[in-house]
């Protein structure tokens, strides 16, 4: 899962998810996320267009029940508890 992709989850935008984590990183364990290089992002987009490519009706079910699922556990906002 990609932080924009939870970023839409929680609706909010993909830079305040990732300020909200930096701010509260040792909530998280060490390897909760890393960063792409841009490389190795261009090589996923491309991995995910041929694959969605090769499996159209696949995807489109996917993501509709992804839709689906966003749409019935949409949080009212993030957050973290500061002591």
């Amino acid at each position: 899962m990609l932080d924009r992709d939870l970023a839409r989850l929680y609706e909010v935008e993909t830079r305040v998810l990732n300020q909200a984590v930096k701010r509260n990183i040792e909530r998280f364990p060490e390897n909760f996320m890393f960063q792409l290089t841009h490389e190795e992002f261009e090589e996923l987009e491309h991995c995910f267009i041929q694959h969605c490519k090769d499996n159209q009706a696949d995807i489109r079910e996917l993501r509709e029940a992804m839709d689906l699922l966003i749409d019935r556990t949409k949080p009212t906002k993030i957050g973290f508890k500061t002591d």
